[in-house]
Parts: structure tokens; C-alpha cells; sequence
């Protein structure tokens, strides 16, 4: 689960945002919920998907859209 946490939050910066963000939060709560036996990858999973939330609150603020303009 932290794993997976971690990995859902890491794509989630690129694409889907306020879907993996979420889900990113979740699995890292329920990991160490369960005492998980990588705390650190769980922790870093809970940060980047609260990290995809902002992102996605700033790509809307800014842009108006959820999509990236460069």
C-alpha cells in the first residue's frame, strides 16, 4: 500500500490529479494505519498526493482548465 501510495501520488503530479491525489492520500493513511513496514515511502505517498491537489487548485486558479499550458 505504500507503495502504491507513493507511486499514485508521483503520476498523479503529471496526469489525473485530483483523482490520484486522493487515492494517494488514502493508501498512505490505511499503510500506516496498518503499520506498514516502509513509513517513510507511505509518508512520502500522503505528501505528493496532497501535493496533486494543489497543483490541480493552482492549474485551475491560474488556467481555468485542469490541463497544462506551457
Amino acid at each position: 500500500m505504500a507503495v502504491a501510495s507513493f507511486m499514485l501520488g508521483l503520476t498523479g503530479l503529471l496526469v489525473g490529479n485530483m483523482l490520484l491525489g486522493p487515492a494517494a492520500v488514502g493508501f498512505s493513511a490505511f499503510a500506516l494505519w496498518r503499520g506498514t513496514q516502509r513509513p517513510c515511502r507511505a509518508w512520502a505517498g500522503m505528501f505528493l498526493g496532497f501535493a496533486d491537489v494543489v497543483v490541480f487548485a493552482v492549474l485551475i486558479a491560474v488556467n481555468d482548465s485542469v490541463t497544462w499550458h506551457l
